[in-house]
């Protein structure tokens, strides 16, 4: 029995959560335009809002933003919306114009201007609502149902991440924060070949996992087998873990630069389900991937010989290779199918954001770290249930906290699930071996 293997990768895996910090960057220039959205390709801070009287929306409506030197305008579209990005994460000054607004209607007074500042996203939404007119509601039932549909399909993505880091995690002891990049390429090479080279997205597709793909082998190939063959200890596996994330982050950076780009698709308009529920095509087509990828993903474990190999090796390494199973063939295999899981996992979660960005696995990796220990260190089972409670907590939650700290949320659940059942949900606390 090793109860103590078991307590011990827990709480490295911990620490290795609370050690990760990850900030944004913005780079700053002044804009000014009239149209319904302005700044937002240029910038990564965005402010967005509506302009209503008696619910109806109010169309050219002026709205101003000011605040650290920047000084911008834009105009509300036919549905009374507007978005305006601004460089840096500050307390701005949004008025509204009231020159602009159609005869009759009048702002209360000292209500023409809000200010406004950014929580922990680079989203902030500001509305102004006019008139005696009464909003709709959406009823706490509903909003739960459209909560756990959206957090079903964010779990769903986080979980295709997930399980290769795990799968990675229990064949070699390594919590691998490169993993992270592994996400962002795959979404980057999406970006490449779908939007820079104009391929059509049932190519792009493909060769963007197959390229993922590709970099899980050549990085197992120049790094980790021999680093493996050399008989590094886990901890300095785990700090060029940390170099490599940053080395790739920044190199990806280098060539696409710090802005936010679409993929084909991106923004499209909702379908409305049932009750509040809305999901655009690219939203089901995502979770009917995500569902099909991962059924395959757990048949290969459970009935084809590599799937029981590695299932094998994860459990007990040293039993394993005794056994005749060649460690290093299946967890070469591992490292292919974990980037190609994380490639796929970047291009849904780029749709999801939405949007594709230098930094934005590194957005999840600790939604990651967290959906792989509260499942159970190791299991791949375990990473799919852990994936889908955390994207479930992480949607669900902002029924009762601001968005800006529905990631927090979830890690605080992690925390009071570990102190209650250290080895994760189907992890095991005694070993044979």
């Amino acid at each position: 029995m090793e109860v103590a293997t078991t307590k011990k990768r827990t709480s490295r895996l911990v620490a290795v959560l609370l050690a990760a910090v990850f900030a944004g960057l913005a780079f700053s220039s002044a804009s000014a335009a009239s149209a319904d959205e302005v700044g937002t390709d240029e910038y990564d801070f965005v402010f967005s809002g509506n302009v209503k009287y008696e619910s109806q929306p109010l169309e050219d409506v002026r709205i101003i933003v000011e605040g650290d030197g920047f000084d911008s305008e834009v105009v509300t579209d036919a549905e009374g919306k507007w978005k305006i990005g601004v460089p840096e994460k500050e307390e701005y000054t949004i008025t509204l114009d009231e020159e602009t607004l159609p005869e009759g209607v009048i702002v209360v007074e000292g209500e023409a201007s809000i200010d406004a500042e950014f929580g922990l996203t680079n989203n902030k939404s500001v509305n102004f609502f006019l008139g005696e007119g009464v909003r709709e509601t959406t009823s706490f039932a509903d909003q739960l149902v459209e909560r756990v549909v959206n957090g079903l399909n964010f779990g769903l993505m986080l979980a295709l991440a997930a399980i290769g880091a795990s799968l990675v995690f229990g064949t070699t002891g390594l919590s691998n924060f490169a993993h992270a990049e592994m996400v962002t390429f795959g979404a980057v090479m999406a970006l490449v070949f779908g939007v820079f080279l104009h391929w059509p997205l049932w190519i792009t597709i493909p060769v963007a996992l197959a390229l993922s793909a590709g970099l899980g082998l050549a990085l197992d190939a120049g790094i980790w087998r021999p680093l493996r063959k050399r008989g590094i200890g886990l901890t300095q596996l785990l700090i060029v873990s940390i170099g490599l994330s940053l080395a790739l982050r920044y190199i990806i950076q280098f060539f696409i630069g710090g802005g936010t780009y679409q993929l084909p698709g991106s923004g499209e308009a909702s379908i409305q389900l049932f009750g509040s529920v809305s999901l655009s095509i690219t939203d089901m087509v995502s979770m009917v991937v995500s569902i099909i990828v991962l059924a395959a993903v757990a048949w290969w474990l459970v009935n084809t010989r590599t799937g029981k190999a590695t299932r094998a090796i994860s459990d007990n390494a040293s039993l394993a290779a005794a056994s005749g199973i060649n460690v290093d063939s299946v967890v070469r295999t591992v490292w292919i199918l974990s980037a190609g899981l994380a490639g796929l996992s970047g291009i849904l979660w780029a749709y999801f954001r939405p949007g594709i960005k230098w930094d934005m696995g590194g957005q999840i990796l600790l939604l990651i770290f967290a959906a792989i220990t509260l499942g159970g260190l190791g299991t791949a089972f375990g990473a799919l249930v852990g994936s889908l409670i955390v994207g479930m907590l992480v949607e669900v939650s902002t029924l009762w906290i601001p968005s800006d700290l529905k990631y927090v949320g979830a890690l605080v659940v992690l925390i009071v699930v570990l102190l209650v059942r250290p080895q994760g949900i189907l992890g095991r606390r005694e070993r044979i071996g």
